[in-house]
């Protein structure tokens, strides 16, 4: 990041894939799910870790730091009408997409039918099958989303090559409710770039041909207020219509279909 200070404008790189822009300040996740949505937190100065609970206290969302691990854990208890059920992130997985997920998660009101397909969103921007069945592959080739049916569970990987190791995995147990994981898949395919105000060395890769940032000029004053602002939408959705509720539109049935 660069601030000049004649002019109080900040240097910013829009990054695209989205999935190619790397984590992202976690504090996008984190500060809305306390503020917006009345999560407590635990506080250990001792300990590098972030622990959230929801105010019903069924969910638990863990950040913690762990080169051998995922980063980001959330854990559901099990309700009336769903057994319990958990997902992962991995370090690099971009927080806007983590956030769908979340978002989705603490909205007033929301569809959890089973009619979700979270494969439907990426069918829809052209995402390809493999010879394996319920696996999709990004046009680039650097992301899987595979659904083993015997399990039940979900995994997205996103690698450069079958060399290296992952960048990043997500990961669905068994019982996640389907209209949460196609909120992430929604947001993973969204075309719009991320905005990243560090180096692009911190970039997962700057191969051009498989990312593309472009440098802009942004008013400090103007990134100073985005978290802000989040914070302000995502509370104003226990007092808006219903109809404003912000979540990804139902596929219609169809071929290849899943539960």
């Amino acid at each position: 990041m660069t601030v000049h200070e004649s002019s109080q404008t900040v240097e910013i790189d829009f990054v695209a894939p989205r999935y190619l822009a790397g984590g992202g300040d976690p504090a996008w996740i984190t500060v809305p799910l306390h503020r917006a949505c009345g999560w407590s937190h635990g506080h250990d100065p001792l300990m590098p870790r972030v622990i959230l609970s929801s105010p019903d206290q069924k969910a638990l969302l863990r950040l913690e730091p762990d080169p051998d691990s995922a980063w980001w854990t959330i854990q559901h208890a099990a309700g009336p009408d769903r057994p319990a059920w958990y997902a992962s992130f991995g370090a690099r997985t971009p927080v806007e997409i983590i956030a769908a997920f979340t978002d989705a998660l603490t909205a007033p009101t929301g569809d959890v039918a089973d009619a979700w397909d979270p494969l439907a969103p990426l069918r829809d921007a052209g995402w390809s099958p493999t010879t394996q069945d319920n696996r999709l592959a990004s046009p680039d080739g650097t992301v899987r989303v595979d659904l083993h049916e015997a399990t039940g569970t979900w995994w997205v990987t996103t690698t450069l090559n079958q060399a290296q190791r992952p960048v990043w995995q997500a990961h669905f147990g068994e019982h996640t409710p389907p209209h949460l994981i196609t909120a992430f898949t929604t947001a993973l395919t969204d075309p719009t770039p991320l905005a990243r105000i560090s180096t692009v060395d911190s970039l997962p890769t700057r191969d051009p041909h498989l990312v593309t940032h472009t440098r802009t000029e942004v008013r400090a004053s103007q990134i100073a207020f985005v978290l802000e602002d989040r914070v302000r939408a995502l509370a104003a959705r226990h007092t808006a219509p219903a109809a404003a509720h912000a979540l990804p539109r139902r596929p219609s049935a169809g071929p290849g279909h899943t539960r």
